[in-house]
């Protein structure tokens, strides 16, 4: 068997070690991506975190709904001898008539800033995906690496076992012997860092998607779904991103926190009514009569500010500012995304041309060593070129493996750039998570602690 052969053996036998430890059925990436998003911890943090913002508008709706108390009192006194009982039980009722409209603008912000959040929920699940491809791709490639690391060390180890053969028979030199022994322990760092390697992206794929690596399947770049141009894929972007969304939203959101900060200056109106049963015991021979009594009230009151401290005005300019800001995030944003997608389509561009040109580079460095090997059996090469020979092989081996990798990670990469990295996009077999179930199920709750899922 050739040298060549030898390591493709090697290729295939550490590729079976990697797999006998797994289940028979190969894990694809769009299923590797299913569970992400049904398991990832951090999204499920923020999906959680976009349920407490939808609490927001149940609060700020409270202001429309009128507040009732009980109330109940009792005192025991004495004075000059006097002693006197006395006690109260009721119930209070206010309702805000106006509030200078703060409770409208207060409900539309809030509104406003579930809107948000839901886009921010929606960049946070692309972001995981992309996180997930990542993953997968580098478990791929990092595994193939060490396959060829292996498969490099076996070929170096024949070429010492060779170079010693050579060097007893008097047809080769100790420095043959050498240099093939030193290729040889190089090459023995270089898969031990690969193995490394292979697991730390285990790890971090256990991290995103929840599961440790099994056998997993090779991916091919999301071709059909990629813009047809970069052109193209700017417009999306500008039109789709939930980052871009997610900031127009918030623009609206502190619009709104401005005209309620103003709703602070102008007049407040209310009104309140309470029943009441009050009881009183007194030793005196006279004055109030004692026994049970009871009273009722209703009333409306006005009240005009004039001058708070600067305290109202100075929330007001806030307002403005944050709203200022929010207009200039917005434009951060965009830059943001637009970057987003000039580096991806670039990336995505120039891993097809590395992909093509590796090919071309892999198929003529092996013919290129196996020149090399048969000119050194009649004397005309030295081990050094053979070794020499192996390692543009190995290192057109791997970069191909990398270009590969690129080429499907870019593919997301430009689908998480434009806005379009969704499981129903996907395809994904998975329950789409919808934010609106929760939100409109609190967003009218007048009492109740339990929330929606029985907590």
């Amino acid at each position: 068997m050739s040298p060549i052969h030898k390591g493709l053996a090697g290729i295939l036998a550490l590729s079976a070690a990697f797999l006998s430890v797994t289940p028979a059925s190969a894990e694809t990436i769009l299923g590797a991506l299913s569970k992400a998003y049904s398991n990832n911890s951090s999204l499920n943090s923020a999906r959680a975190g976009v349920r407490v913002t939808d609490e927001d508008v149940a609060i700020a709706k409270s202001g429309f709904r009128p507040i009732i108390r009980g109330t109940s009192s009792w005192s025991r006194s004495s004075q000059s001898g006097v002693g006197i009982t006395a006690g109260s039980f009721g119930v209070e009722i206010s309702q805000t008539l106006f509030d200078g409209f703060q409770t409208k603008n207060n409900v539309r912000a809030a509104e406003a800033r579930v809107h948000a959040s839901n886009e921010s929920l929606r960049n946070t699940e692309q972001n995981t995906l992309l996180d997930a491809a990542i993953a997968y791709m580098d478990v791929i490639r990092d595994r193939q690496i060490a396959a060829l690391r292996e498969s490099n060390l076996e070929f170096l180890a024949e070429q010492v076992r060779a170079a010693n053969s050579r060097l007893e028979v008097g047809e080769g030199t100790r420095t043959d012997v050498a240099q093939a022994e030193a290729s040889r322990q190089a090459a023995i760092a270089q898969l031990s860092a690969a193995r490394a390697q292979v697991l730390a992206s285990s790890a971090q794929y256990r991290q995103i998607v929840g599961e440790n690596p099994g056998r997993l399947e090779g991916a091919s770049p999301l071709a059909r779904l990629v813009p047809r141009s970069i052109d193209e894929s700017f417009a999306i972007a500008g039109r789709e991103h939930p980052a871009i969304i997610a900031s127009e939203h918030l623009i609206d959101a502190a619009g709104f926190m401005v005209k309620s900060s103003e709703g602070a200056l102008l007049p407040q109106l209310s009104a309140g009514a309470s029943v009441g049963t009050n009881f009183r015991d007194s030793s005196a021979p006279t004055g109030t009569p004692n026994g049970w009594s009871d009273s009722a009230s209703i009333g409306a009151t006005l009240t005009v500010p004039i001058y708070q401290g600067g305290r109202v005005s100075a929330t007001v300019r806030k307002s403005k500012e944050a709203l200022g800001q929010a207009r200039i995030d917005t434009d951060v944003n965009r830059d943001r995304v637009r970057q987003a997608v000039a580096a991806a389509w670039a990336q995505y561009v120039a891993a097809q041309e590395a992909v093509a040109a590796n090919r071309e580079l892999v198929s003529a460095a092996r013919l290129a060593l196996n020149g090399v090997i048969e000119e050194r059996n009649v004397g005309q090469r030295t081990t050094l070129d053979v070794l020499n020979a192996q390692a543009d092989v190995t290192d057109a081996q791997i970069n191909l493996v990398s270009a590969e990798r690129d080429v499907v990670v870019a593919s997301y990469a430009i689908l998480s750039a434009i806005g379009r990295l969704s499981a129903p996009q996907l395809g994904l077999n998975v329950a789409v998570y919808q934010p609106e179930e929760h939100y409109n199920a609190v967003k009218d709750k007048w009492f109740g602690l339990r929330t929606p899922d029985g907590r």
